[in-house]
């Protein structure tokens, strides 16, 4: 399936882990060096939206944004399907990685920062020219030094897994403005509520529901490695970020002043001119 959805940007569709479909939206020359983007929990690909038409990054290269299993316009397996297995979530990624190329930069935000360590765990970083963590949680479960949460999550908790849809819908509103440290626009707010509430609530609670530690796991990643985390970052605490910096060999240390959980958004300008930095760095040379 091929679909334009902008002038810049084109719907793709692979077959990840389990069988599942997973709708791509890919921009930049087909034979250019692959960007994979990995969105966070109960979001979409559109996160990444400011950065699939950028042309500073769409002239120079391959950028594929998933939608994860269960989010956006991806399939929706049962709560048997594969949530809970890293390697369902590591064949996703493989399989938008034979879409667009290697080796591939991955860069993954908030809980695709984990999805990336599932990738990992599963396949190793043989294919990768690079990774970059995004106001990124590397691991999952109460108590893990990488997934140390922030205020607003905690806030959100339990109403965002409510049943009662009034109830979710405020708890959505209330975690979609606190994640950027200034307002974001009216636009983006109401696309991120929406992304949230699209995702069914069992599946919510399904990623939520892991216990995953991946400190071996990061300290295996033998590629060029960029960690980069607002410190106002309300969702996923900032300790987080300098663990997995910790954990990572030679990894670098990127901090966003006065920024929360979505310098892409809040500082699209200055995260670009980041992301082109490092993936001309990594994946052309």
């Amino acid at each position: 399936m091929e679909e334009h959805v902008s002038p810049e940007v084109t719907l793709r569709q692979v077959v990840g882990g389990n069988g599942v479909r997973l709708a791509v939206r890919v921009a930049g020359p087909q034979d250019a060096p692959a960007i994979v983007l990995v969105h966070g929990w109960a979001q979409s690909s559109a996160a990444w939206s400011a950065q699939l038409t950028d042309p500073s990054l769409t002239s120079r290269y391959r950028l594929a944004a998933v939608d994860l299993r269960g989010h956006g316009a991806s399939d929706v397996p049962d709560i048997a399907g594969g949530y809970d297995d890293p390697r369902a979530w590591a064949d996703d990624i493989q399989a938008v990685i034979d879409l667009v190329g290697r080796p591939a930069v991955l860069v993954g935000w908030s809980y695709g920062g984990a999805v990336i360590a599932d990738y990992l765990r599963i396949h190793g970083d043989a294919d990768l020219a690079g990774i970059v963590f995004v106001g990124a949680s590397t691991e999952i479960g109460r108590d893990r030094p990488g997934a140390r949460i922030g205020p607003a999550m905690r806030a959100a908790m339990p109403d965002a897994l409510a049943e009662d849809a009034e109830v979710a819908a405020s708890a959505f509103i209330g975690f979609a403005r606190a994640m950027s440290a200034t307002r974001l626009s009216g636009a983006v707010e109401q696309r991120v509520v929406g992304d949230s509430l699209r995702v069914p609530r069992q599946v919510r609670k399904a990623l939520l529901r892991r216990d995953v530690d991946n400190a071996e796991v990061l300290s295996a990643i033998t590629v060029p490695t960029l960690v980069a985390h607002g410190r106002l970052d309300a969702v996923i605490d900032p300790l987080a970020a300098t663990y997995a910096h910790g954990k990572i060999p030679g990894a670098e240390l990127r901090w966003f002043d006065e920024v929360g959980h979505m310098p892409f958004a809040e500082r699209t300008e200055e995260f670009d001119e980041m992301l082109l930095g490092f993936a001309h760095r990594e994946a052309e040379t």
